[in-house]
């Protein structure tokens, strides 16, 4: 825009519209979906909501590098980036209660498909820990058959793409000590911290 409120290359509204219909159509043809895309602030810093029309697919945080994360959204799961806030406003408004300490469960559609094999396993064993509640990485290892996969747990959880909703926080080591997560010590503590007194 020019900087006195004029466009330099006016576009007729009724252009951009024509070129948006033929660019979805085209998207459509081609198999493309759309990721769409907002922040959001929270206690832990501002995080990254993304999702298709399956769910909410990525939850990120600043210090994931925000770009980074668009560009692995970009090629896993489609080019089609679209900053859309209000499609993902049922997940901002959870997510906000979740914060105020006014919601305990999430009640969203998620798509899981940057969850797989194992690790997946994993994630889907996290719905089962209750808000307020914590296991350690050696009894969710247990818990799915392979005591052993201690390790392999907590790579899991660290690459957990809905931590939050996903409550990957509630994972401690064995000693008691907090371990590893994502958005990093000091949110998984707010994050427990704010579960114990709700």
């Amino acid at each position: 825009m020019h900087p006195d409120g004029d466009d330099l290359f006016p576009v007729p509204d009724a252009t951009l519209a024509a070129l948006s219909h033929r660019l979805a159509g085209a998207a459509a043809r081609e198999g493309l979906l759309d990721v769409a895309y907002r922040e959001l602030d929270s206690p832990v810093g501002t995080l990254l909501v993304a999702g298709t029309e399956r769910g909410l697919l990525r939850i990120a945080f600043r210090r994931n590098g925000f770009d980074d994360v668009l560009a692995e959204l970009a090629d896993r799961v489609s080019p089609r980036l679209l900053l859309a806030p209000a499609r993902l406003d049922d997940a901002a408004r959870q997510l906000g209660e979740y914060f105020a300490g006014t919601r305990h469960t999430f009640d969203l559609p998620l798509d899981r498909r940057l969850s797989s094999g194992f690790r997946g396993a994993v994630h889907l064993a996290l719905d089962g820990i209750d808000y307020g509640r914590t296991t350690t990485y050696a009894q969710l290892a247990a818990l799915l058959g392979n005591p052993k996969a201690v390790r392999a747990v907590g790579t899991a959880c660290a690459t957990n793409p809905l931590p939050v909703v996903v409550p990957c926080h509630r994972v401690v080591r064995s000693d008691g000590s907090l371990g590893g997560y994502a958005g990093g010590g000091d949110a998984k503590a707010v994050l427990l911290a704010l579960e114990r007194t709700a």
